[in-house]
């Protein structure tokens, strides 16, 4: 009988600002062989970066052919900015200092001419949410996926597979105008989405009115719920700025789902519930509102859907859909 690691397996990396993530994914595409983390160690400078990611998936590509005797079929690899899936480079990513790297044929010629696929992590997380996560469990051809953490990113999807837009672009939700004139935002605008409904934005709001510099939006989220005045007029704030941003997005492209992750995702049904209210208080009659849900992988989507990457690579020819 043949087994899943007679079938094969693939090397995913998900490469953040502080931490990457490694694995070695089998035919069972959410559950890993082999997992592992390393530190992006940005500190040391953007080439003492590139070093280490290539090191980590020398690693990896050697555990997986020293345990199973012969190499992974295929490598993605997802990262923040702005990442040109094409050509396989890093075309901009402030927090690694990368401009212009092309990584995929670094990756490649590390990895003894492996097939390497780069990926956008959220678009790239959203793919794992479709296939695998909670747009994949309620069958939604269209679907966001809204990434709530430090900044603001959407991802769009389209049966199966992810919008990047024209220029890689697709999904800049956090930038959308919610509040003309207000805070400015690292992009250069005023009263962007992301600078009143990031987590990173709600932690700002709610150390400011509790007077503890150390407060984060995690103990805003628990503060609301234990009903703390104060907590629930920063959140509610912030629900507000993030349905008006999502209306607009709903108005545009009309999902059958939104799926909420990120740092203020974790907060379940303290955020969905309200979400839900202001969105239904804002909608009209043309308006089809789309189903509200948690993320369902959590941290794992990024590594997770670099594997479908790669097997999307291995196996061009196999369905795409969601994974039963």
């Amino acid at each position: 009988m043949t087994t899943d690691h007679d079938d094969g397996y693939v090397l995913a990396l998900d490469i953040g600002g502080t931490g990457i993530k490694g694995a070695l994914i089998g035919t069972d595409r959410r559950r890993p062989r082999h997992e592992a983390r390393r530190p992006t160690r940005r500190d040391a400078g953007p080439d003492a970066v590139v070093e280490g990611v290539l090191r980590f998936a020398r690693e990896l590509y050697d555990t997986g052919r020293d345990r199973w005797g012969t190499p992974p079929l295929a490598a993605g690899v997802v990262l923040p900015g702005i990442v040109d899936e094409t050509t396989g480079t890093a075309v901009y990513a402030a927090n690694l200092d990368w401009r212009d790297l092309p990584l995929r044929r670094l990756l490649s010629d590390a990895l003894d001419g492996l097939d390497v696929r780069l990926g956008h992590d959220v678009r790239t997380a959203g793919l794992a949410e479709a296939r695998l996560g909670a747009a994949a469990k309620a069958g939604s051809g269209r679907f966001f996926f809204v990434a709530l953490g430090t900044g603001i990113a959407c991802a769009i999807g389209t049966g199966g597979g992810m919008e990047h837009g024209a220029h890689g672009g697709a999904g800049e939700l956090g930038h959308i105008i919610v509040r003309p004139g207000g805070a400015r935002c690292g992009c250069g605008q005023r009263g962007c989405l992301e600078t009143l409904a990031s987590a990173a934005a709600v932690t700002r709001a709610w150390a400011a009115a509790c007077g503890d510099p150390a407060a984060t939006a995690a103990d805003c989220a628990r503060a609301v719920a234990a009903g703390d005045p104060a907590a629930r007029a920063v959140w509610q704030r912030a629900v507000d700025a993030l349905a008006d941003g999502l209306l607009t997005g709903i108005s545009l492209l009309d999902p059958e789902i939104v799926v909420i992750g990120g740092g203020l995702g974790e907060a379940g049904d303290t955020l969905l519930t309200p979400l839900r209210t202001a969105l239904t208080d804002r909608a009209v009659a043309f308006h089809r509102l789309p189903e509200l849900l948690p993320a369902a992988l959590g941290d794992a989507a990024g590594r997770l859907g670099a594997g479908l990457l790669a097997w999307d690579a291995a196996l061009p020819h196999a369905p795409k859909g969601p994974t039963p």
